[in-house]
């Protein structure tokens, strides 16, 4: 016998309806879904926090793999940002956020609007990405006169013979935070070889194979220690794991600088060579009257140092990274240098004596101490003259990064004192 056919007005019946308010319901909800779906496949991602690193300072706890563009970050959201793209203020209760992928190379971490390499900006009139390179331009050509017979990697009272090997230490950061002053410096010591030019290798190069990476480097002797740096390994994804898969003791050097001024710098750096770009004001707002910062911008995401390390720390000990301060490496670069020897197990031989202050240029310039040859400063595109930033801007800048900074210092042990430095001003 056939069920009895249901009746009109009774629930689950041919004839019921469904009430009109879960109908809208179930309508928004659809039209939201795909909205979402449609965003994320033109590169959209969702707004979201960082994830706080349970690292202990000298120690390798065990950790997951790092986010791989396009798929969540685990765990729980423990950022002291709320919207990377935005709120200045933190928000402990913001969700966790989506890994996007950058157009030339992987940009570490996940942001709302991050697929933009390091040294990429964003114009806030069109929306194209234009590139700003790196603190060098470095071409093939470059770094085949780099690897050549004749060339020199290191001090100049060490005899082009010896043999080429992968480097023992590697400056990976950051930009604009003084890696060149440090490079230059590190030079002078007799046991250290260093490519003078940026091979990068672990951001741009990587297809090209370890032997070409060696072949770049100069020769060395035995006891001496080979030496390169790349700014923007610090910000690359992918950088930690190559670098890890090269050589696990590799010794890694991170020149750190208050990230407002680093910002500026580099800012600067990308004006004086496409003065058609927009303001420092323009770029660095998503929404300046609702004082939402954009940390998609490249100057900006740089200098939340906590995220990027936080990646490294997945690969290498803290043990293995040395900080050094960009600030201090201009007011008492012999102590930072102490520093940079005893960590890479170098006898003190770079010491006051082989500095002096430049007032003009307003950093220290190198000079040999058993000669009187006129000290070697730095190049003119450092020093640049910063351009004039409303201060409203940079107050609310110094908000943003402030939790970050904060974050930075405890995983580090390190108190960089930006704050103090800031409030003195």
């Amino acid at each position: 016998m056939a069920p009895p056919a249901a009746q009109p007005g009774v629930p689950g019946g041919r004839g019921s309806k469904v009430p009109p308010a879960r109908k809208l319901l179930c309508m928004c909800s659809l039209s939201l879904c795909l909205t979402y779906l449609c965003y994320s496949l033109m590169g959209g991602t969702a707004p979201g926090a960082l994830r706080s690193p349970a690292a202990i300072p000298g120690t390798a706890t065990p950790r997951s793999p790092p986010a791989l563009p396009g798929t969540a970050l685990p765990g729980p959201p423990r950022s002291p940002a709320g919207f990377l793209g935005g709120s200045v203020a933190p928000d402990p209760s913001a969700a966790p956020v989506r890994a996007g992928n950058g157009s030339h190379e992987r940009a570490e971490g996940a942001w709302p609007r991050t697929p933009l390499a390091p040294g990429e900006v964003i114009t806030a009139q069109s929306g194209a990405f234009e590139r700003d390179p790196q603190e060098s331009s470095t071409t093939d050509e470059e770094l085949s006169r780099a690897g050549s017979p004749g060339s020199r990697g290191g001090s100049s009272t060490t005899p082009d013979y010896g043999e080429k090997r992968l480097p023992q230490a590697l400056i990976i950061g950051v930009k604009k935070g003084g890696t060149r002053a440090l490079l230059e410096a590190i030079r002078a010591h007799p046991d250290v070889r260093a490519v003078g030019t940026e091979p990068h290798f672990f951001d741009r190069n990587y297809e090209k194979g370890l032997e070409w990476y060696r072949n770049v480097m100069p020769k060395t002797l035995d006891g001496q220690i080979t030496m390169e740096k790349t700014p923007s390994y610090f910000v690359t994804n992918e950088a930690p794991r190559r670098i890890h898969s090269m050589a696990k003791d590799t010794k890694l050097i991170v020149v750190v600088r208050n990230p407002v001024t680093r910002a500026i710098s580099d800012y600067t750096q990308t004006l004086s060579k496409k003065p058609e770009i927009p303001t420092f004001e323009v770029l660095a707002f998503k929404n300046r009257t609702l004082g939402l910062i954009d940390a998609s911008w490249s100057a900006i995401r740089i200098g939340i140092y906590a995220l990027h390390l936080e990646n490294w720390l997945q690969y290498f000990p803290l043990s293995q990274i040395l900080f050094v301060s960009g600030e201090r490496l201009i007011t008492d670069p012999a102590g930072e240098m102490a520093k940079v020897q005893d960590f890479l197990g170098l006898k003190r031989i770079v010491t006051e004596k082989h500095f002096y202050f430049n007032k003009t240029k307003g950093f220290p310039c190198l000079k040999k101490p058993e000669d009187s040859s006129a000290p070697r400063c730095l190049g003119k595109s450092k020093g640049r003259t910063h351009p004039k930033i409303d201060p409203d801007v940079i107050h609310r800048l110094r908000k943003f990064y402030k939790p970050f900074n904060v974050m930075f210092y405890q995983m580090t042990g390190q108190d960089f004192q930006w704050e103090q430095e800031e409030s003195d001003k």
